[in-house]
């Protein structure tokens, strides 16, 4: 995709609200929660979007919503495929099926077990391949072509990134006035629609995005003005492991003032304090906001701010926190 191309696909802010309306009868609007002690920590005030209990624990059910039922009954008919280790699998494969169209996903044969089992579950045909990139690219290249399905990029396209800026929809109209928002980047899909929604029903409000230091290619593509794409990132942030595409990196590049990176540390923290504090499960990707805003590199203090819990799917048996 050519950077001309890019700007011609970023969704307008009529996008984000047709999206709204679209996915109205099958996604949850998740509950704003706040907590006086993370506030006393932090030296702010925290709303905090709880996408960990959208349907099928993310809020990439949103997006897959939207680009699934955005389709033509022409397009949807030979169904949808993606490839995906975790929430995207899951939450297109539930999409498909509310649809009534078959999701073939191929996903790499590491995969954790409880996602393979909730992808499964929802009655998508799975491919599994060897976990590189490429390997990914070569076998859904054949899914496709066997099957005739639509292709959803998990996070570089218009149609996903509309339907993720619906959670930040969501959120002004739960709030008053934000100062800054915070939301968790790995292929940027979340993010865009973040910024965008946010520049358009609430310009005053200033987005961040918030990465593990481990896994920063983010920052270093906006650093540097190109994609770098991440090499052998290590975190235990394993949904934020993917490289932006063209089409976030210009989003992100137009409309997030500052990408934060985190500490390991700070992210264990962060999430510890959400299930301690708040009682409320979330994975090591939803809890690096709040570990940005522990982490100190800016000053939030005294302001209202929003954060994005961006899911819940941890796998009880292999907790951060737990020795080997």
């Amino acid at each position: 995709m050519t950077a001309d191309r890019s700007i011609q696909d970023i969704p307008r802010p009529a996008d984000i609200e047709t999206a709204a309306e679209r996915i109205r009868p099958f996604a949850r609007r998740t509950p704003v929660f706040t907590c006086t002690a993370i506030n006393v920590i932090t030296g702010a005030t925290l709303f905090f979007k709880c996408e960990n209990f959208q349907k099928v624990g993310a809020f990439k059910f949103r997006g897959a919503a939207n680009a699934v039922f955005k389709l033509s009954d022409k397009q949807a008919a030979k169904g949808v495929a993606t490839h995906s280790s975790g929430n995207h699998a899951a939450a297109l494969s539930l999409a498909a099926r509310l649809r009534g169209i078959p999701a073939y996903i191929v996903m790499p044969e590491n995969a954790p077990e409880i996602k393979k089992r909730a992808v499964a579950g929802y009655g998508a045909q799975i491919t599994f391949c060897e976990p590189t990139l490429a390997a990914r690219e070569e076998a859904l290249k054949k899914v496709v072509k066997q099957t005739g399905a639509v292709f959803i990029h998990p996070y570089n396209h218009p149609a996903i990134i509309a339907g993720q800026g619906t959670a930040t929809l969501e959120l002004i109209s739960q709030t008053d006035e934000l100062d800054y928002l915070l939301a968790p980047v790995g292929g940027g899909g979340l993010l865009s629609g973040t910024s965008l929604a946010a520049a358009a029903f609430s310009p005053r409000t200033q987005v961040f995005g918030a990465e593990p230091e481990e896994a920063d290619d983010a920052y270093r593509s906006l650093q540097a003005g190109r994609i770098i794409p991440s090499e052998n990132p290590r975190t235990i942030a394993d949904g934020l492991l993917t490289s932006l595409g063209p089409l976030t990196f210009e989003i992100l590049r137009r409309h997030v003032r500052r990408i934060l990176r985190v500490s390991e540390a700070d992210i264990l923290r962060a999430m510890r304090l959400i299930w301690e504090r708040m009682k409320i499960i979330v994975e090591p990707s939803a809890a690096v906001p709040l570990g940005a805003l522990l982490g100190g590199d800016f000053d939030f203090r005294s302001k209202r701010i929003g954060v994005i819990l961006s899911g819940g799917n941890v796998d009880l048996d292999r907790l951060p926190w737990q020795k080997s």
